[in-house]
């Protein structure tokens, strides 16, 4: 990769120079966070509402369109609108509660996240604002009068866009340094007519005080050629917003308005949703007149002509710099732009199509834009709550009460800032794989977070998420891990081995703690409960069964048997450079037998993972008389197994005999354990070894069901669940009641967790992409003799790299044009395959229809979904011959040569 200007700053942030420290940090959520739940009965949909939000002042944090903070959101800048038809202020995006939507709660508004650099240095984002009314009740009423089986009704679906009567409000930050940022906003009136817009870039001093911290200010500066709000803030110094032209500027106090929600008394006349009465209700006593305040506001009143634009320029900077507007703040925003280009053409390979390029880029756009800051103190809302859990005092119920200790206060990666505008440990994973391409910094900070003692549990535990942290995702962190350390070994061709010995000693404490508490009955079958897979089973998997016993899960077990393989891949990299690793590579190459050979005992039994007959992996249910039997179900349960796949070069082995002897000793104790799976002691191509659950018959057998179109292999990769169970679902009684797993492609009808999410036939990309690391490394070990029919009753034979390149294919043709110029990911919504103004803005959702590719889910989950970056990155780099040569260093990394 050529040295530019965008890596010379990351190099520069590496040294000392904070270039972090202001960015895209502020959430577009706030209401309705656990944060913000000070109910008895834990609603916190309700507790805090997005119509109480424009009044009520938050405790925890701050929301707002387009936002840009500091990286403790102390000063939060953002924006407001008002088309003179809406009954409130534009300030933060609406959406459905999870009691409103007819598939829980979904964000009802269009923005996108269009480009973004790792620095902040340029950022840009669009808000597509209608002329009409916006259609709040409609959109409330009509999705509650609808069921689960019928499609959501959206914003673009009420009309508010007909005729073209929006106005596109596109956002652009660019960093002249690092303390000063300019703030160019462009509105452009798509419509026949003029558009008179309100625009008021708002400025708030976050609520520290009521948590002990200083008060800070903000009032006005009076220039006739540069008005602008001076902030004086005890963390942040001195430094003040310029504003281009003649608003006037507006104040008041960032404090809740108790009159309006409560019929209580206001402690002072000058509340959070002034601005609202100001300029939508004309009420002009409610500013204050001494223009001083906690919250203050550019108000420019615009005449948008039709079919045309108008600027608007801010900065944000200490001092008072000589020419804050002009030509040189459009050269500035032109120059980082072209960077920002520079920056995103090193990073893709050459033979990636303009489309595909575009893709990746706003894929990782949506990455960056969802840095957010993250504040909350355990111990505190805990005390808040009444509940002290060192004296056992307080309601036992009250969520999170085990995690007193937790003090969260750092940027973080969010899978989506309005509908989870909270961290989740294994989608944070997930983040880092496509965060490392562009920020393997910021990717490695990440992964430390989650394992510091401010966020692990004395336990060993990793939160899962806000709503419960205690409960349990996948173990994937060990995976990201070392996909982070080869990713910075290939970009700098030097690893961080003192970052990845401290990961490593904090993870096995973390897998300690599964071993001791996943595994109840000490055969190595792990029962992990939630596992992120929200409705996969027959069952909810984190409440007791209704049939009482346990459920052995097969995706659990394969996670921890992967889990295995990823600390025996650590182990042996830290071996390289300590010889006292040697015992912790034994170890776990133990574990990973024990665990792998647990899942398919000598012998046909019906109480193990394998079925024999159907050549699949199920969950065991083992109910309270001791009995036990296979949930047939055909998921991704019965693929995990095969994602604990991991080759490791001869020459590890090799250059240290006394490793190779201690690990015989233990196979040659205990043949038994490569009775069922792969034998680690084979040698394939190039003499490398694997590990792996499934020998080389269990392996065809599983491929075969996997790429056959009619169970798991879609158009668009792989789905959750296999098509089979649409006219064959599978069904269990129960005490007289029924349990019915049935193929849903997009949807889900069942209310287990909320209904927002489905695992019953959708595809989810984090499982499609662990499974074609996995096909890329048995392609390392197998070569191109070994080949499977692709797709299954096709006849066409393929090797193991050819599937994984037409699985990486189809997951990217989602969001790539089609022979017609349309795009999966749109579900066929004519606006956005037909409308030059639309086609090109991309939604990157949480899942994907199992049979055509339309998004589901969150509608700007890039999070996860943003792996579609690297998915692209690698199918232009991946070369088999190369794979054949030089196998794969430990995970799946595309970068061909290390940057310099």
């Amino acid at each position: 990769m050529a040295e530019g200007a965008e890596q010379q700053r990351i190099d520069e942030a590496r040294a000392g120079v904070d270039w972090r420290r202001w960015g895209p940090y502020l959430s577009e959520r706030q209401w309705g966070t656990v944060r913000e739940d000070y109910s008895a009965n834990g609603d916190a949909w309700s507790h805090f509402s997005h119509d109480q939000a424009r009044s009520r002042a938050y405790r925890w944090g701050e929301d707002g369109l387009a936002g840009f903070s500091d990286d403790h959101a102390q000063l939060c800048l953002s924006l407001a609108l008002w088309n003179g038809q809406d009954p409130i202020l534009k300030e933060r995006l609406f959406g459905l509660t999870n009691a409103e939507g007819n598939h829980g709660e979904d964000v009802k508004e269009y923005y996108f996240y269009l480009d973004a650099t790792p620095t902040n240095s340029y950022l840009k984002y669009r808000y597509r604002y209608p002329l009409a009314a916006y259609p709040y009740d409609d959109l409330v009423q009509t999705n509650r009068d609808r069921g689960r089986l019928d499609p959501e009704y959206e914003l673009i679906d009420t009309g508010v866009f007909d005729d073209d009567r929006y106005v596109d409000v596109d956002v652009e930050y660019a960093k002249a340094s690092p303390e000063d940022i300019v703030m160019r906003i462009t509105l452009t009136n798509r419509s026949d007519a003029t558009a008179p817009i309100d625009l008021l870039p708002t400025v708030v001093l976050r609520d520290t005080w009521t948590l002990g911290g200083e008060r800070g200010s903000l009032s006005a500066v009076d220039r006739s050629d540069r008005p602008g709000i001076a902030i004086d803030h005890a963390q942040l110094g001195s430094r003040t917003l310029w504003c281009d032209g003649s608003p006037d500027l507006l104040f008041t106090e960032n404090e809740t308005n108790a009159e309006r929600l409560w019929s209580a008394p206001n402690p002072t006349p000058y509340v959070k949703d002034a601005f609202h009465a100001y300029v939508v209700d004309g009420r002009l006593d409610t500013v204050n007149p001494a223009r001083t305040g906690t919250k203050a506001a550019a108000h420019y009143h615009l005449e948008v002509p039709a079919q045309g634009e108008v600027v608007v320029q801010l900065r944000l900077c200490p001092g008072e710099p000589s020419a804050p507007f002009g030509p040189a703040v459009d050269d500035l925003v032109d120059l980082r732009r072209s960077e920002a280009d520079e920056f995103y053409s090193s990073i893709t390979p050459p033979t990636v199509s303009a489309d595909g390029a575009m893709v990746m880029r706003q894929a990782l756009a949506g990455m960056l834009w969802s840095k957010q800051h993250y504040s909350f103190d355990l111990d505190r809302w805990l005390e808040e709550h009444g509940v002290d859990p060192l004296r056992g005092s307080g309601d036992p119920g009250l969520r999170n009460r085990n995690w007193f200790h937790m003090v969260n206060d750092d940027i973080i990666s969010m899978p989506d800032t309005w509908e989870y505008p909270w961290y989740a440990s294994w989608d944070l994973a997930f983040h880092t794989v496509a965060l490392s391409m562009v920020d393997v910094d910021f990717a490695k900070s990440q992964l430390d977070l989650m394992l510091d003692e401010l966020y692990l549990h004395p336990s060993g535990q990793l939160p899962a998420y806000e709503w419960n942290f205690g409960d349990v995702n996948p173990p994937v962190h060990a995976w990201a891990t070392m996909l982070v350390y080869s990713t910075e070994l290939e970009q700098r061709g030097v690893g961080d081995v003192a970052w990845l010995r401290t990961a490593f000693r904090k993870l096995l404490v973390n897998f300690t703690w599964w071993v001791n508490r996943k595994d109840p009955s000490g055969r190595n079958l792990f029962e992990g409960g939630f596992l992120g897979l929200d409705n996969i089973g027959v069952f909810d998997r984190s409440a007791p069964l209704p049939t009482g016993g346990r459920l052995e899960q097969s995706d659990g077990t394969a996670w921890m048997a992967f889990f295995s393989q990823c600390m025996l891949d650590i182990a042996l990299e830290l071996y390289e450079h300590d010889s006292t690793y040697q015992d912790t590579v034994v170890k776990f190459v133990e574990h990973f037998l024990y665990i792998a050979a647990a899942m398919d005992h000598i012998g046909d039994n019906e109480d193990e993972m394998w079925d024999e007959e159907d050549g699949f992996f199920y969950d065991v249910l083992r109910l309270p008389d001791g009995n036990a039997f296979r949930l047939k179900v055909r998921s991704l349960v019965g693929l995990m197994p095969l994602c604990a796949t991991t080759v490791f070069p001869t020459a590890t082995t090799g250059r240290h005999p006394s490793l190779t002897t201690r690990i015989q000793r233990r196979l040659n104790a205990m043949p038994e354990l490569l009775a069922t799976i792969h034998d680690v002691r084979r040698p394939g191509i190039g003499g490398r070894l694997m590990t792996a659950i499934l020998d080389e018959a269990k392996l065809r057998r599983v491929l075969a069901t996997m790429l056959d179109p009619d169970e798991f292999l879609s158009p668009y990769g792989l789905r959750a669940l296999s098509k089979v169970h649409e006219a064959h679902p599978y069904r269990l009684d129960v005490h007289g009641q029924q349990f019915e797993v049935k193929y849903l492609p997009a949807e889900s009808d069942s209310g287990m967790f909320g209904g927002n999410s489905n695992w019953r036939g959708p595809v989810w990309f984090p499982m499609n992409y662990l499974i074609l690391r996995s096909l890329l490394h048995l392609y390392s070990y197998y070569g191109d003799e070994f080949t499977v029919e692709c797709p299954t009753g096709s006849g066409v034979q393929c090797t193991l790299f050819e599937v994984a390149a037409e699985l990486a294919r189809r997951l990217s043709s989602i969001f790539l044009t089609d022979d017609d110029g349309h795009r999966a990911v749109f579900g066929g919504t004519t606006r956005f395959d037909e409308d030059p103004n639309w086609q090109n803005q991309l939604l990157f959702y949480e899942y994907f229809h199992g049979d055509n590719g339309a998004g589901i889910g969150a509608s700007h989950q890039t999070g996860w979904t943003g792996l579609v970056a690297r998915i692209i990155q690698g199918l232009g780099y991946l070369d088999p011959e190369a794979i054949l040569a030089t196998g794969l260093r430990g995970n799946l990394v595309f970068d061909p040569e290390p940057r310099p």
